[in-house]
């Protein structure tokens, strides 16, 4: 059984996520390449992003439930040069790729999720803030700004 806590984390992980993708949902591969969705960046750029800082949130996950310190993105030259290296990074991917990483990535983080402990949640306010931060919070910022966007097309 899952604790309260943990349990509500996740329905917030779940119910952002659902949204998130909702907000790209019936556009055409033409549109989810289309340039200018959140700045520059595509709506396929954004889901690369997502990916991203999923897997980042997989790996902050483990290091917080472990007792262990989570790298500082100064080392990449700070949050910006950090996205723009991974952006490059999976540049080469197709947007069917992309779909399949971002897919793959979220029912990953989901499983450890699932499986960690449940004093991970109940203590531990690190891991919920990273959570907040790089999954529901991140889902919502992208989805109102992809929302924007349609809007306007």
């Amino acid at each position: 059984m899952l604790t309260m806590k943990k349990e509500r984390l996740l329905t917030k992980i779940e119910d952002n996520w659902m949204t998130f993708m909702e907000s790209f949902a019936g556009l055409t591969d033409d549109m989810l390449m289309e340039p200018g969705a959140v700045g520059q960046w595509s709506v396929r750029d954004v889901l690369v992003h997502i990916s991203t800082w999923e897997e980042e949130a997989i790996k902050a996950s483990t290091l917080i439930i472990d007792g262990k310190p989570v790298p500082l993105y100064r080392t990449f030259g700070g949050i910006d040069a950090f996205n723009a290296r991974e952006q490059e990074r999976k540049r080469h991917l197709s947007l069917e790729q992309v779909k399949d990483e971002l897919a793959a990535t979220h029912q990953r983080l989901l499983q450890i999720l699932t499986e960690a402990p449940e004093s991970a949640f109940a203590l531990n306010k690190r891991l919920n803030k990273r959570l907040r931060y790089d999954t529901y919070g991140h889902y919502r910022e992208h989805t109102d700004q992809i929302i924007k966007w349609r809007s306007v097309e």
